[in-house]
């Protein structure tokens, strides 16, 4: 069965909670998620923190612009050192391959459809077709393009991983142990996602507001055993 990586995403209000975080699992976790809250406040010394305890970034901005502005995105990026990124695929094949075809580059990973969509609120946003048939078309796109890997939410690991056997990262967001009764709509627990081939799964609430972190990590990991 695939290995299949935690990712702890450092969504926190402060440097130095991001920071008591990597105290308290250095060693445990190998992967953090930087996304744009916790950037927007601190900026590039988050990256140059999560590198200080051994840790690697994925830094999960979602770039959305025209070709040149992304390219020179993943340029800094690159520069910072961080390990992956996240683009939205429906930036188009320019933009992607504008990335993709960097000499030294992180590893380009493709938002599809995010996972606080269902069906009825993605109705509106000007599809014209439902999640998969989007999810498919755009999972083709990206790949295509030059795409190291996919973030989808656990309702499209399987669909995916049947067209991308082992060249194409699934990176999975939307685990949940339980129900939280938040805005994620498109959830799985991590067993489920493992058993379907994610290669990372990204949690963050599920930590962060666990009475006993420690305790909720641990069962992640064993789960992903």
């Amino acid at each position: 069965m695939k290995n299949t990586e935690l990712i702890l995403a450092l969504d926190t209000e402060s440097f130095s909670l991001a920071e008591n975080l990597l105290e308290q699992f250095k060693g445990r976790i190998k992967y953090y998620k930087v996304g744009s809250s916790l950037f927007t406040l601190e900026g590039p010394k988050i990256i140059e923190l999560v590198h200080k305890y051994g840790g690697q970034v994925f830094l999960d901005l979602k770039f959305h612009d025209i070709p040149n502005t992304v390219k020179n995105a993943v340029v800094s990026a690159q520069k910072l050192g961080v390990y992956s990124l996240s683009l939205h695929i429906s930036g188009g094949t320019q933009m992607i391959e504008a990335c993709a075809k960097l000499d030294e580059k992180p590893k380009l990973w493709g938002i599809t459809v995010l996972t606080s969509f269902d069906e009825e609120a993605f109705a509106f946003t000007g599809f014209k077709d439902g999640i998969a048939s989007t999810m498919d078309k755009l999972s083709d796109l990206g790949v295509s393009s030059g795409l190291n890997g996919l973030v989808c939410s656990g309702a499209e690991i399987e669909m995916l991983r049947k067209k991308f056997p082992s060249n194409v990262d699934i990176v999975v967001p939307g685990i949940r142990l339980g129900n939280m009764d938040d805005d994620q709509k498109r959830i799985i627990t991590p067993r489920k996602a493992k058993e379907l081939g994610a290669d990372f799964i990204v949690v963050g609430r599920p930590i962060l507001k666990s009475e006993n972190p420690n305790e909720t990590v641990e069962i992640i990991l064993k789960e992903l055993e």
